[in-house]
């Protein structure tokens, strides 16, 4: 697994406006929330765009227009986020990028698939346990909540 930059700023993005939520409901413009976080207004414009196709956030057209959570940050998961970012949490490279057009094939056996595949379905469910409202809080209290999710150590 591998966290691009798009994961890691759709996640700023999102918990911008998760904090956002809970001070004032109006909708933030994406140039307004890049400098706010310093991040590259054109990568914002698209994550936004990416995030709204998504449903997790709406935008409000005019003078005071922008961008809005569309659920509460409870609702919304880390999941949510990266799947809306980069449509997947774990590559398979089974599905992305056979190495071997015969041995990857979906008929065939391989007794690697089914680790990933597994593997796969963990990391979802946790990122699934993690959400914006989670995020808000402090790093010890997060650092706190993710040991104790199923399956850490």
């Amino acid at each position: 697994m591998r966290v691009t930059t798009w994961t890691e700023y759709s996640l700023i993005i999102s918990l911008h406006l998760a904090r956002r939520a809970k001070t004032s409901p109006s909708p933030v413009a994406a140039r307004e929330l890049a400098d706010a976080e310093r991040l590259p207004p054109d990568y914002v414009e698209q994550i936004l765009l990416r995030l709204r196709r998504a449903g997790l956030v709406e935008s409000v057209r005019g003078a005071r227009g922008g961008y809005t959570l569309a659920r509460q940050p409870a609702e919304i998961s880390v999941r949510d986020v990266m799947q809306a970012s980069e449509h997947q949490t774990f590559e398979v490279n089974c599905d992305t990028h056979q190495v071997d057009s015969e041995r990857c094939a979906g008929d065939a056996s391989c007794s690697i698939r089914p680790v990933w595949f597994a593997l796969q379905h963990r990391i979802d469910g946790f990122l699934r346990g993690v959400s914006l409202a989670d995020l808000l809080h402090d790093e010890a209290h997060v650092q706190e909540l993710v040991s104790l999710s199923p399956g850490t150590t």
